[in-house]
């Protein structure tokens, strides 16, 4: 399967007139279900990836802010598509599977980086903590750009559930349905996370840079 590539860094989602988190250029991501693949999972997969490949790592993008994270992420879901090819495909939700593999492997990241961001609290209190210097990439000025537009910046102020929901609803496109199979939680739960979530983002964005 192809293994390497990096996408391009995700687009600024600017502000509407409504707090869509949706960017503009986000349509209904193609159609191909377990039975419509090939049984090999080196051919499906390939397939798979050329389909999807840049919306998830936008998805994961979105719920990690982080490029490269979300790009690793994202391999890792077809990675384990592929070693898992044979069920997935007769169960039919390949897709699904691919977009819960994705939100799941992004609650891991987070998970590791609440650990992380702890430890180097702790060495930078150090008295003996060596200097630490970096240079940005422009993928990385990119992306701190995009993070100051106005709905990245609420969007990402929510918590975890309700933006979960609000970037597969509005960035994914999927149905209310498709969010409960992907986030294992009832329709009910997605629309009170989607409602709340709504209702926060036209609470927080400045009405100045919606109009």
């Amino acid at each position: 399967m192809p293994a390497g590539q990096r996408s391009d860094p995700c687009p600024d989602p600017r502000p509407g007139p409504r707090p869509d988190p949706r960017p503009d250029s986000a349509g209904p991501a193609p159609s191909l279900q377990g039975h419509d693949l090939p049984r090999d999972p080196d051919v499906a997969v390939t397939e798979l990836y050329d389909a999807h490949w840049h919306r998830l790592v936008r998805l994961a993008w979105l719920l990690l802010r982080d490029q490269l994270a979300a790009e690793d992420v994202v391999q890792d879901a077809f990675v384990a598509t592929h070693r898992s090819w044979a069920s997935i495909r007769d169960g039919g939700r390949v897709v699904g599977y691919l977009h819960a593999a994705v939100v799941n492997g992004c609650r891991s990241v987070q998970r590791h980086q609440v650990v992380v961001d702890r430890q180097n609290a702790r060495d930078a209190a150090a008295a003996d903590t060596p200097a630490r210097g970096s240079h940005d990439s422009a993928e990385s000025e990119a992306l701190r750009s995009a993070e100051r537009a106005a709905v990245a910046r609420a969007l990402h102020a929510l918590p975890t559930r309700q933006r979960e929901v609000l970037v597969l609803r509005y960035y994914a496109d999927l149905s209310e349905a498709q969010i409960a199979a992907a986030l294992e939680i009832s329709r009910g739960a997605v629309k009170t996370h989607a409602h709340r979530g709504l209702t926060s983002l036209r609470r927080t964005i400045d009405p100045l840079e919606l109009s």
